[in-house]
């Protein structure tokens, strides 16, 4: 049974993007194979931080063929893997340090990814404040923020303070379309955010 054209299509959006990179080897590959994997290697590289299902799920992969060639570009060092919870994330080998890493597995939830924003638009909010901007529960805002002030992405010592503001603003930006259009919308307006250039 071929390959459906939807997922054909898909799978050489993304290819063209993971020919590109350097650490990709895939000589000596079948057709099939490499394109799977150029479409996984330009996927993450214009996703980095996503997880394994987002990546099988988006590129309509099978879950076998995503955990093998996920295996393979891990083990070239094409890609970086990061545990998160119950979630593996995938990365560019070699492009983020530890801090983005973990800030972009932040970013890519929906409800930390809001309060994040929220944040660097306006750093004086309180947990209620912030609870009532992002439509959520006080609850969640102070469980989420615990969880990232213990990972470093958020300072808790006084009040609520994004650390690293500029490297999380040009996160924000330069992957702004593999999030949401809420993050297009921050994106355009992060210029007058940052304080100077990272």
């Amino acid at each position: 049974m071929g390959i459906d054209e939807e997922k054909r299509t898909t799978l050489r959006k993304f290819a063209a993007v993971g020919a590109g990179s350097p650490l990709l080897g895939l000589a000596g590959q079948d057709e099939g194979a490499s394109e799977t994997r150029e479409a996984i290697a330009g996927y993450v590289e214009r996703t980095p931080g996503a997880h394994f299902s987002k990546i099988r799920d988006d590129l309509g992969i099978a879950t076998g063929e995503t955990q093998y060639h996920l295996r393979r570009l891990t083990d070239q060092g094409t890609l970086e893997r990061y545990r998160d919870g119950d979630y593996k994330r995938f990365y560019p080998a070699g492009r983020f340090d530890a801090f983005e890493q973990v800030t972009l597995g932040y970013l890519r939830r929906e409800t930390p990814r809001a309060m994040v924003c929220t944040l660097l638009q306006e750093p004086t909010h309180t947990g209620a404040s912030l609870s009532a901007a992002i439509g959520v529960s006080p609850a969640t805002v102070s469980n989420h923020a615990t969880e990232m002030a213990e990972h470093g992405v958020l300072d808790r010592s006084e009040g609520y303070r994004v650390n690293r503001p500029e490297t999380v603003i040009t996160l924000l930006v330069r992957y702004a379309e593999s999030f949401d259009a809420e993050t297009v919308n921050f994106a355009a307006d992060a210029a007058d955010l940052l304080r100077y250039e990272p």
